[in-house]
């Protein structure tokens, strides 16, 4: 091997890596945004035409999620307390595009107590934009026995896409 294969090889793990910080860090920084109500911080994870399909709630573009962000629903549970919690993502980059599995709890106050909410299955697109790394479609069934949540995740850590595999 010569000095510049080595040298390439280096820089292609490299920019793997970083590729997959920068994914693990946008979806940690869902969380701590909409719990903030930061509604045009949490609709900028996504591309402008990015969707978020959660159980009877579809989100089509950045304008929908920043109103769901800043609807008296969401508003109250921040009023209330609460936590959007981001478990470990599971991401599969190739190229200018990932994929990606994760969990996540809702955890909200109720009653001078914290009881989770609800347990949730997330599948994830990415794109790489001149922006650096946003969502391109993130789909999320609670884990209620569902079928489809089992699926996505099964997807998302395979590399594949949930929507083109046949799934919600």
């Amino acid at each position: 091997m010569t000095v510049e294969d080595a040298l390439a090889a280096l820089e292609s793990r490299l920019r793997l890596l970083e590729d997959e910080r920068e994914i693990h860090r946008l979806v940690a920084r869902y969380g701590p945004l909409v719990d903030d109500g930061a509604a045009e911080d949490v609709a900028a994870i996504w591309t402008d035409d990015g969707v978020y399909d959660v159980d009877g709630l579809y989100m089509s573009g950045r304008a929908d999620i920043a109103a769901m962000v800043r609807s008296s629903a969401h508003q109250g549970f921040i009023a209330g307390g609460c936590a959007h919690f981001q478990g470990p993502v599971h991401a599969t980059v190739d190229g200018d595009s990932a994929t990606a599995a994760s969990y996540s709890v809702m955890i909200l106050r109720r009653d001078g107590s914290f009881v989770v909410q609800r347990a949730t299955a997330h599948h994830w697109l990415f794109a790489r934009t001149d922006d650096g790394w946003r969502v391109r479609r993130r789909t999320s069934r609670a884990l209620d026995g569902n079928a489809d949540a089992h699926r996505l995740l099964a997807a998302g850590v395979r590399g594949h896409s949930f929507v083109e595999d046949g799934g919600a």
